[in-house]
């Protein structure tokens, strides 16, 4: 019997075989992250390869194990069957693309006129004002370029190739900072109240190079709010794609955040007058642009039938009955279902968050919101209170996960163990201030119950 010799195999850098393939991607994968290797594979060393001297084939059970591995190129629609697929073994099956896009840490702009630390390296983060639609437009930049993924290579524009970079470049930061300190640059949001140049971030401080990505929010793409537009920069290229909320790996882990330089310029996107104007706007004897728009807005959301004529400028019963339905549809009560707009109704309708108007005899018109019980009103949620009120709430944060300052109960008595309960809830929507001051209003209430 011939003993088989054994030797070293290189598979050709352009040989399309099966085996050569196979190979390829395992030398890909032993090497270290810093030089483009998956994070789970560093340190592993290339693979042997056993080859006779005559000559030995690869079978053609290797073959097709190989062509089910190739690496899936961008996914343009998720429902396409052209989903990449991974074999494990004899089993295969469907899985979700991760970005599999490690990073680099926090550095300054490489080019003409860079240098210093980034600003989340030198102290306090220096912010930059901008608008969304400036946000969205630099982001195309890349997505037309087709910048090339890199960890270690930096743009023309002086920003890193990698998924950070992209966002530091598009929110316009004076350096290329990471997944773990873009948060020091935004507010955290909602997911139902993202708008186009808010991001979805995923950091794993566990092992950053593992799973950690970020993208930027470009709108949504259907009414259920399932799937968005992202802008992100991946492997092999930036792109543009629709992708389900929030990523397709990690999706529960994203957290949602809005720059905070972001203005309302007359050049962007934010020049609809997303700011509330104040309750001295609306009412009898008003007369402005603002009345107009809140008539649009509330047509928009189901209020068409209160308006005969308009909207218009005057304000009339017809702003008021679709304003108060609008709020009762969102389970609010009493004064805060008056008729007229404060910061909280002004805002839902703006950021096109919150229940709609349901059509005429709807249940949530009538008598509340069917998911979200009604709410009461501030003036039970204050010292001295004792109300059935008082215990509901808290047992829905500590079902939410907001109970931590409850030694006993929660009970019928308004306790500071509530007003801190409520507090942490507020901050975790990414309120501060006073719309972080611990106690319930019909926002916290809705979103709360939601």
């Amino acid at each position: 019997m011939t003993v088989p010799a054994f030797e070293e195999y290189v598979p050709a850098i352009d040989c399309t075989c099966a085996g050569c393939a196979v190979q390829r991607r395992t030398a890909a994968g032993g090497l270290p992250t810093r030089y483009g290797g998956h994070p789970a594979a560093h340190g592993a060393r290339r693979a042997m390869v056993l080859v006779t001297a005559a000559g030995v084939v690869l079978s053609a059970g290797l073959a097709e194990a190989a062509g089910a591995a190739a690496d899936p190129g961008p996914v343009t629609d998720p429902g396409q069957a052209s989903d990449p697929v991974a074999v494990t073994g004899a089993a295969a099956g469907p899985v979700e693309p991760g970005p599999d896009s490690p990073q680099g840490g926090p550095g300054p702009l490489q080019g003409a006129g860079a240098s210093g630390p980034p600003a989340s390296q030198a102290g306090a983060p220096t912010l930059r004002t901008t608008t969304r639609a400036d946000i969205i437009n630099r982001a195309k930049k890349w997505v037309t370029a087709q910048v090339p993924y890199s960890m270690e290579k930096y743009w023309s524009d002086g920003y890193r190739q990698d998924c950070s970079g992209y966002v530091s470049m598009a929110w316009n930061l004076p350096g290329n900072e990471w997944t773990g300190s873009l948060s020091t640059y935004g507010t955290r949001i909602a997911r139902e109240e993202l708008q186009p140049g808010d991001i979805l971030l995923f950091h794993n401080p566990a092992d950053p190079g593992k799973g950690s990505h970020v993208t930027i929010f470009g709108g949504w793409t259907d009414y259920t709010h399932t799937h968005y537009t992202a802008y992100e920069q991946t492997k092999p290229h930036t792109r543009k794609q629709t992708t389900p909320m929030a990523y397709w790996t990690n999706s529960g882990s994203y957290v949602a955040y809005r720059y905070k330089g972001l203005t309302t310029g007359a050049g962007g996107s934010d020049s609809t007058k997303t700011l509330f104007p104040g309750a001295g706007k609306f009412g009898a004897g008003a007369n402005n642009a603002y009345v107009t728009r809140l008539g649009k807005l509330l047509v928009d959301r189901g209020g068409k039938r209160f308006y005969k004529v308009g909207p218009g400028p005057a304000w009339s019963s017809a702003d008021r009955l679709a304003t108060q339905a609008f709020q009762k549809a969102q389970g609010w009560r009493g004064k805060e279902a008056d008729g007229i707009p404060g910061p909280d109704t002004w805002r839902l309708l703006a950021n096109g968050t919150g229940h709609d108007i349901p059509a005429a005899g709807g249940k949530a018109a009538d008598g509340g919101s069917a998911a979200v019980p009604a709410f009461p009103g501030r003036g039970y949620f204050r010292p001295g209170q004792f109300n059935s009120h008082v215990e509901k709430l808290g047992k829905q944060l500590v079902k939410k996960g907001y109970g931590k300052y409850y030694l006993s109960g929660p009970g019928s008595r308004w306790t500071e163990a509530d007003r801190r309960n409520v507090e942490a809830f507020q901050k975790a929507q990414g309120w501060r201030g006073t719309e972080a001051d611990g106690y319930p209003g019909p926002e916290t209430w809705r979103r709360l119950f939601a």
